[in-house]
């Protein structure tokens, strides 16, 4: 019974360590844990209902424009959807009794951590991945069945594309375990599943998709994007980061501490490797590591002809949140409560991460709106000018702009400097200050 109460009062400890971690990584970053897609993000859900882009569904941005309508701006409301993501994960895992040890655990790592306290829809996407786990549990173990089943995985599968794209290959996923399976009682359920999914994907993209963007396929597919030698540089790279327990983010610079982050990553996905074969997995597991496996190999694929960012933690959180579940099961199993140990080092790494590389989001966002009245432009349409994408310090200004005035859009057009409602890194920094720091 004191065992129990013990194991109880680290839980909520670690509950509460990870919401504090998590609105300290956002407040001490110099932009407020935003990227080029949050700006996106933030001003498609501001121009509501006109559609200004397809390139990524309507899902996270209409929940930005939900809670807009309780006094919030979208940047606020993207901060309120991360923890609030995170709270039903916790709440649903210990309702449902589905995975609450290891969830806590989980949730507590710092890659998680920094996915919640960011500005983009993987932080919306991963309690749909949890509920979509639950339910495909509970059709593997026959406790759903039938008409339900069907229609409650269905469901899932569409709910999670309409809040990100590579929701297609956990849809893949889900076809491809049925045909593996078809003899066993899930097998069909999980086969027609899949199949309505990706009818809803082809409907999607001819009814949505197209109307709004006809060039869209035009756009972002291109027959060998990139060499296969850069690719599996950066796998490598993305899933040592993945799955490092500890630290998530190498040094774009290189050095001899991108080997220990590397290292840690590789020994680790070489001990959970060991772990899934030494164990055996229950069907739930194996049904949680195909999941995780699959989307991650579809993800590497997909960058021959498709043009995304480069694999990193947080393009792989919905495929790597399975497989560190079952990862922390196996693990829990042998350690016990020393498990623990593992989230609350990996919280402590993080703080010191993020105190080292601390920025001021609010002075920053104080600086900035000061600016914006000053030049009446808080609340028009914005363009932001930069030569090229690579000029990462000038798009931390338009990053940290569209957080008070989302209607900002990037452009590369140097004729555009000569309109009124353009700005630029030298327009901006010419009247304020930006406190900045050298990691983020």
């Amino acid at each position: 019974m004191r065992r129990k109460l013990l194991e109880n009062r680290i839980q909520i400890f670690l509950v509460i360590a990870t919401v504090v971690m998590t609105i300290l990584r956002f407040l001490l970053n110099e932009k407020g844990r935003t990227n080029p897609d949050s700006i996106r993000f933030m001003r498609t859900s501001k121009v509501f209902p006109f559609i200004d882009n397809t390139t990524t569904p309507m899902g996270y941005p209409l929940s930005l424009k939900l809670f807009t309508f309780f006094g919030f701006d979208e940047f606020w409301a993207s901060k309120i959807i991360g923890l609030l993501a995170y709270f039903f994960i916790v709440y649903f895992a210990w309702k449902k009794k589905f995975y609450l040890n290891e969830t806590i655990l989980v949730g507590g790592l710092f890659s998680f951590v920094s996915i919640f306290s960011y500005t983009m829809s993987e932080s919306l996407m991963l309690p749909f991945v949890f509920v979509f786990l639950y339910v495909a549990r509970q059709i593997i173990i026959g406790q759903i069945k039938g008409t339900k089943a069907f229609a409650y995985l269905s469901l899932m599968l569409i709910l999670l594309y309409n809040i990100r794209y590579p929701a297609l290959f956990i849809i893949g996923g889900v076809l491809l375990y049925g045909l593996l399976n078809f003899k066993k009682h899930y097998g069909k359920t999980f086969i027609f599943s899949g199949l309505t999914g990706l009818l809803f994907v082809v409907l999607y993209k001819f009814l949505f998709i197209d109307y709004f963007n006809e060039t869209y396929v035009e756009q972002f597919l291109n027959i060998g994007l990139h060499p296969t030698s850069k690719l599996l540089v950066e796998f490598f790279q993305g899933m040592a980061t993945t799955f490092n327990p500890f630290i998530h983010i190498a040094n774009p610079a290189g050095g001899i501490i991108n080997y220990g982050i590397y290292g840690i990553g590789l020994l680790n996905i070489l001990l959970l490797s060991l772990l899934f074969i030494k164990n055996k997995l229950s069907e739930t597991e194996q049904f949680l590591v195909f999941i995780g496996v699959s989307g991650i190999i579809c993800s590497y694929f997909v960058q021959y002809f498709y043009s995304v960012n480069a694999i990193d933690y947080r393009l792989m959180a919905p495929f790597s949140f399975p497989i560190w579940l079952v990862y922390f099961r196996k693990i829990y199993s042998v350690l016990g409560k020393f498990t623990y140990g593992i989230t609350v080092i990996s919280l402590m790494t993080g703080f010191v991460f993020t105190w080292l590389s601390r920025g001021n989001y609010l002075e920053n966002r104080r600086e900035i709106t000061k600016f914006l009245k000053s030049e009446k432009m808080e609340d028009i349409p914005l363009k932001f000018y930069m030569e090229n994408e690579k000029e990462l310090d000038k798009i931390q200004i338009a990053e940290l702009i569209s957080t008070v005035n989302p209607r900002v859009n990037v452009t590369f057009k140097a004729e555009d400097t000569l309109k009124k409602n353009t700005l630029t890194q030298y327009k901006v920094l010419q009247k304020i200050k930006i406190d900045t720091n050298q990691f983020q």
